[in-house]
Order: C-alpha cells, then sequence, then structure tokens
C-alpha cells in the first residue's frame, strides 16, 4: 500500500488576509508553492503534493485569496494582480525563506508571471502551465479573432450577478459540465466534483473568484510604456503547454517564453488545459527535473 505524506492544514496572516495552506514535506527543505487557478483551489495539486514532499521538498498550496475557505475581502480592486503576488511573497516569509520556487497554473501562472517579473528576488525558479505571459494574452486578445473567440468569458465575466447564477444554478450543472467537457474524459469523476462544488458554495468564494477576472481585465488593457511589461524575466522560467487547450491557443506558447532570458518550453501533445490533472505521471517529473538542476 502506497504511503501518503502527512497534509498540514493552516492558516496563514499574510498581506492583511488570511490563506488557507495545505504543507507537507520536511520544514527545512527547499521551499515549492503551488499556485491554483479558475475556478479550482488547493485540491488541484493533490496529485503533485506527496510526489514532491517525498521527493524532500517543503510544499506549500493555499487556497489563494477569494477561494475555498482563504478570506474573501469584498470589492474588485482587492483581486488586483499586485495584491495576489504579495500574498505569495507573504507566505514565503511565513515560511522564513528569502525565496521560494513557483508553480503556477491558469490564473495561478498569471501570478507566477507577475511574480517573476516583477519579484524576482523572491523567486528561485518558475514554473507556468498553460498560461500564457500577460502581455501575449494581450497582444492576442486584440489581434487574434480566434483567441477572443476562445476567450468569450473573460468578457461574460465582467457582467454583474448574471455569471454567478449561470455557474451555480442547477447544483452548479454548468460549472460541473465546463471541467469534465474541457479535459480528458474521466479526468474530474464525480467524488472530485463534489469537492469543487463543496468550495464553490463557501459563502461569498463565487463572487470572489468571478472578480479575479473582474480586476484582472485592467491587466489585459494594459499600460502603454509600461517598463516592467517590457522587460524580459531572468530567473529560470519552465512552460509546460497541454496542446489540446480548449481555452488558451498554441500560439501564445513560444511567444511568452521569449519573454524569458533562461526559458523552455516543453509540449503535452494530449494534454488539455488541466494537465497537472491529466498527465502528473509527465508533469512532475518535469518539473522535478528542472527545480533539481
Amino acid at each position: 500500500m502506497e504511503k501518503k505524506t502527512c497534509h498540514q492544514h493552516i492558516d496563514v496572516r499574510t498581506n492583511g488576509i488570511t490563506l488557507h495552506t495545505v504543507q507537507a514535506g520536511p520544514k527545512d527543505g527547499p521551499l515549492l508553492i503551488f499556485l491554483h487557478g479558475f475556478p479550482e483551489f488547493w485540491y488541484c495539486w493533490h496529485r503533485q503534493i506527496d510526489y514532491f514532499a517525498e521527493k524532500g521538498f517543503r510544499v506549500m498550496v493555499p487556497d489563494q485569496r477569494g477561494y475555498n475557505t482563504s478570506s474573501k475581502p469584498s470589492g474588485i480592486s482587492p483581486y488586483r494582480i499586485d495584491f495576489i503576488a504579495r500574498d505569495t511573497i507573504g507566505l514565503i516569509e511565513y515560511a522564513g525563506r528569502r525565496n521560494a520556487c513557483i508553480v503556477g497554473h491558469d490564473w495561478g501562472g498569471a501570478t507566477a508571471w507577475w511574480l517573476g517579473q516583477r519579484y524576482s528576488s523572491w523567486v528561485e525558479k518558475l514554473a507556468v502551465l498553460n498560461c500564457p505571459h500577460p502581455s501575449v494574452m494581450r497582444e492576442h486578445l486584440s489581434n487574434n479573432p480566434a483567441q477572443r473567440k476562445k476567450s468569450w468569458y473573460i468578457f461574460y465575466y465582467q457582467l454583474p450577478w448574471l455569471p454567478e447564477w449561470t455557474m451555480s444554478r442547477n447544483d452548479w450543472e454548468f460549472s460541473r459540465k465546463a471541467l469534465q467537457y474541457t479535459s480528458v474524459r474521466g479526468t474530474f469523476n464525480e467524488d472530485e466534483i463534489s469537492k469543487y462544488v463543496e468550495a464553490w458554495s463557501q459563502p461569498g468564494a463565487l463572487t470572489a473568484m468571478l472578480n479575479w477576472y473582474r480586476a484582472g481585465i485592467q491587466l489585459l488593457k494594459g499600460r502603454r510604456g509600461n517598463g516592467h511589461s517590457q522587460r524580459k524575466i531572468e530567473v529560470s522560467t519552465l512552460l509546460l503547454w497541454g496542446v489540446k487547450d480548449r481555452f488558451l491557443g498554441r500560439e501564445m506558447a513560444q511567444p511568452s517564453i521569449e519573454r524569458c532570458i533562461r526559458g523552455e518550453i516543453i509540449y503535452l501533445d494530449e494534454a488539455t488545459h488541466w494537465l497537472q490533472h491529466e498527465e502528473p505521471e509527465t508533469v512532475n517529473p518535469l518539473l522535478l527535473e528542472f527545480f533539481s538542476c
């Protein structure tokens, strides 16, 4: 019988809020922080936590602000990307470290890019899963009709109350099907979906989750002449990309890694947007090799 690593559920005060975290592995091991995206929570990394803890890493996986049982500040402005990035810096400080290896998927990937761009001294190495660099996403939303069509939901989520109603009606039917229909068949079983429903159903969570998009539209609009967005990322960066992603086109991957001085991209031909769920036997060793060298 496979031995499971002990998981600790710890609430951490950071950046004026409280984040629920799952932690595992030796406390003196290299710090490795996993950042989830929408509409997930810490559980999206459950196929990675034990693997890396058993390899000697100190693994920390937060429910990001607005999600599951973490704090849910009211309004839209608290969900701007810089606030979210500084939440992660607070986790590094909590662990008594000067930096950490960061892995981000989806919106967690956007946070990871931001950390690498703006707060590189806090990042030892950076890994991003199926999330383009924000400047690349901005360019493609402006100039790529195919990507605008794929990203219809970004604009829909700007509406008040209607997205909340759509996602939660009929016992979360839309949200359940969105996970199941955009992933490899069987990736999300009913037991896992029930965990997501419990997280989505936390008081205030759904609006807080959607407020990431409502605040994030400003990031996608961008600012002309922004020196940070033009400067290349200096920390070593690995981009893993599931080619069958229905939300984000493959054509954004290479331009994203070109924003890095030391970057590498690896394509997973049969994976979708949810690659860490679908192919942990591929994703985990790739991340381990990257963080260990």
